[in-house]
């Protein structure tokens, strides 16, 4: 049907707005389960959904795809000679389709953008292809081909108009995804501590997450009372991200004191400069920081645990080439079982050239075929890289390399 083009449903602004509330829509729908759900592949499955492609017109490629003799009625043509004008009057003409291919998405050419005139071109949309129709009585092909081109110019106008919209709309997707997400958990953690804080028992309902956060563990651990479940079984701990950041800052305020102190630590081994950070870290949580322990498949250097579960997991090493570094997270994850999430490496370097160093250690650790895609700089020295589990690629854990200058000092 032959309708006026970027107006016969409405403002292209008002669209869009209404995408950006079915994105949340569906983020909502999750409900609980979003806290269980891969945050970087969420928002890549939805601005993959959701991003429009503006339709490129290939004027070029244009074709007749149909051709007819008609009736067409001169009633109200004043330049006719007609003596009755109150009833139609009807002369043999005849009628052309152009059919103009595109690629894109050919809804947007029912929305009117931005910028826009009040004398919109009329046409059909069918499949891929813009069809525009066209009847004469009169063999006068230099006016039809003006008329087409100046319904081809038209059309492309607006398509530099709904193109500029649409750019600023995807360009939007990634930020407004992410910040629906993050809102969306907090508003559900906060729930669940509410609810947890009341220390009343929760009738056990299908789909809810089996894990809980630790609290901030500063001298003695504040956990909150978990759901009970059929077994009477405690769930699994997991560290609240705040609280490995407090881990990874008495981390970070040993090393350094290592930094500026060279000629105490020059001559350390790994073991002993892990003991030195077993010290700090047992002083806020009480005996629960253990070195050189077994888990999953070897001993690991620094773990924390709570009530026997492991919350944090952390490996020490000298730098010693790239190769060095990707073995240290083969073997920090050959430590990490798959209730692990929170782990960090703490890279010594003893060679001069260490802002080199730095500079190799990101595309180092992309390398690793565990870690996924991106990666943030969380200091000078540090980077928080998103992990998956070596057996379970939908299993995640965070990854935060620590790295310090520890010269060595000559006699």
């Amino acid at each position: 049907m032959v309708v006026h083009l970027f107006h016969a449903k409405g403002e292209l602004r008002d669209f869009l707005e209404n995408e950006k509330h079915l994105i949340k829509s569906e983020i909502e729908n999750y409900g609980k389960k979003l806290l269980n759900v891969n945050e970087e592949e969420l928002v890549r499955y939805l601005i993959n959904k959701y991003k429009k492609d503006p339709p490129v017109l290939k004027e070029k490629e244009k074709y007749i795809c149909h051709d007819q003799e008609c009736d067409i009625d001169i009633s109200n043509d004043p330049l006719r000679k007609i003596s009755d004008r109150s009833r139609p009057f009807h002369i043999k003409g005849v009628l052309i389709t152009i059919a103009i291919p595109f690629d894109g998405d050919p809804n947007l050419f029912y929305y009117k953008p931005s910028e826009y005139t009040y004398n919109p071109p009329e046409g059909e949309v069918i499949g891929q292809e813009v069809r525009l129709t066209y009847k004469t009585a009169e063999y006068d092909k230099e006016a039809l081909e003006k008329s087409i081109t100046n319904d081809i110019n038209c059309i492309l106008k607006y398509l530099k108009w709904v193109h500029k919209d649409i750019m600023h709309y995807n360009e939007s997707l990634k930020p407004f995804i992410r910040k629906v997400i993050r809102n969306r958990k907090e508003k559900l953690q906060k729930d669940m501590e509410l609810v947890t804080s009341l220390g009343i028992p929760i009738k056990k309902r299908e789909g809810m997450p089996k894990t809980y956060a630790v609290p901030e563990i500063r001298r003695k651990p504040r956990i909150s009372k978990p759901q009970p479940t059929e077994k009477a079984l405690s769930p699994e701990p997991a560290l609240d991200i705040h609280e490995y950041d407090n881990i990874l800052n008495i981390i970070r305020s040993m090393a350094l004191v290592i930094e500026k102190s060279p000629s105490a630590f020059s001559t350390m081994k790994e073991e002993d400069l892990r003991n030195h950070f077993l010290v700090q870290l047992n002083a806020q949580y009480e005996g629960m920081a253990t070195g050189e322990t077994f888990n999953y498949e070897g001993k690991t250097d620094i773990l924390i645990k709570y009530k026997g579960k492991n919350v944090f997991i952390a490996e020490c090493k000298f730098w010693d080439g790239e190769k060095s570094l990707l073995s240290a997270i083969d073997q920090l994850l050959n430590y990490t079982c798959w209730r692990d999430t929170k782990t960090a490496i703490l890279l010594f370097c003893k060679r001069k050239n260490f802002s080199e160093i730095l500079n190799k250690i990101p595309d180092v650790v992309k390398s690793h075929p565990c870690c996924k895609n991106g990666f943030e700089i969380k200091g000078e020295t540090e980077f928080r890289f998103l992990f998956h589990h070596r057996d379970d690629p939908d299993r995640e854990l965070i990854l935060t390399v620590m790295a310090y200058h520890v010269p060595t000092i000559k006699k």
